[in-house]
């Protein structure tokens, strides 16, 4: 017969092992062999941007793995966590990795940590999470505050796609060779900044990316947080010449639209599309395919420029093939 006293007391003892949302992080892995990575987000600036559940993993884990341990500790003070503190950085991420890789084989729980936001993204993190995947260690996210998100949601620009781009080159070079990619990019586009950089990705933005709408986020969510809005020109005015700023920046762009695109061509270019469409010899789509290989400009481009000067009132017939005619 079956002990059902038994069998309640088992199910008692389950309940009492659990958090609000499930068991207890040892047995949400549902790995036997090995512990779980948790990545952690943690909060941009304010100290209540944290959920419940971060706040229970933190206390639950073995160890925490931060990129800052004196940031960190402050947290871990604020909220009673006693778990203990390791270094994890972009500096000894090489050396650190297996040691922690080892804990994780060994059964220990580890929680991974950025000095703000979530971990792995544009952070060194991202080392450790690949070794514990290529190892079959179950790494799990702990959601919460992202820079990112946060930046895109109070923009007022289209999100329904959008291009994350985070830091680019420190070397003015290379960032200008970077952002040269990017000039016909329709989508919005996010970019993180250090406060030293920011009046050089500012001018850089305006020099190749053209006069655009933009949006420079500084302190988010903290008490000096700053939000300016505006052409590009407008908000290098706000950032004075070798000034000491502090925080860091979020800058999200607009993308380029269809009148950016047609005016960046060069009028020889525009002179020749006429031409072509005023001999009525080639399709839309041929004369764009045609200028588009002769000058090396992107087919898109070119193809929307020839719609807009071909005019409305001609339109384009399609065969039933979906061709033009």
């Amino acid at each position: 017969m079956r002990d059902v006293s038994k069998t309640n007391s088992q199910v008692r003892n389950r309940k009492s092992a659990s958090g609000p949302e499930g068991p207890t992080p040892r047995r949400e892995i549902g790995n036997r062999n090995s512990g779980t990575l948790y990545t952690v987000s943690t909060p941009i600036g304010n100290l209540e941007d944290i959920t419940l559940r971060a706040l229970r993993i933190l206390k639950s884990v073995d160890m925490i793995a931060a990129e800052n341990v004196a940031h960190t500790r402050g947290l871990c003070s604020h909220y009673g966590i006693k778990s203990r503190l390791t270094s994890y950085n972009q500096h000894n991420r090489y050396a650190k990795t297996p040691e922690l890789i080892r804990r994780l084989k060994s059964g220990s729980d580890i929680a991974l940590v950025t000095d703000a936001g979530t971990p792995g993204i544009s952070d060194p993190g991202v080392h450790l999470i690949n070794r514990a995947l290529d190892d079959k260690i179950r790494v799990t996210p702990i959601p919460g505050a992202s820079a990112l998100v946060a930046a895109l949601s109070v923009s007022g620009m289209a999100t329904e796609q959008f291009l994350f781009l985070g830091f680019l080159s420190n070397k003015q070079g290379r960032r200008k060779r970077e952002l040269k990619k990017l000039t016909s990019e329709p989508r919005t586009m996010v970019f993180f900044e250090a406060p030293h950089r920011v009046r050089d990705m500012l001018t850089d933005l305006k020099d190749i990316l053209g006069d655009r709408q933009m949006v420079m986020l500084r302190e988010m969510t903290k008490v000096f947080e700053e939000v300016k809005r505006g052409l590009v020109s407008n908000i290098l005015k706000h950032v004075a010449p070798n000034s000491k700023i502090r925080g860091e920046f979020t800058l999200v762009v607009e993308g380029r639209g269809k009148k950016e695109e047609i005016d960046a061509l060069s009028q020889e270019t525009l002179v020749r599309i006429d031409n072509l469409l005023a001999e009525r010899k080639l399709s839309v789509r041929d004369i764009a395919g045609l200028i588009a290989s002769e000058a090396g400009l992107p087919y898109r481009q070119v193809y929307k420029a020839c719609l807009v000067r071909k005019g409305p009132s001609e339109g384009i017939c399609l065969n039933g093939t979906g061709k033009e005619v």
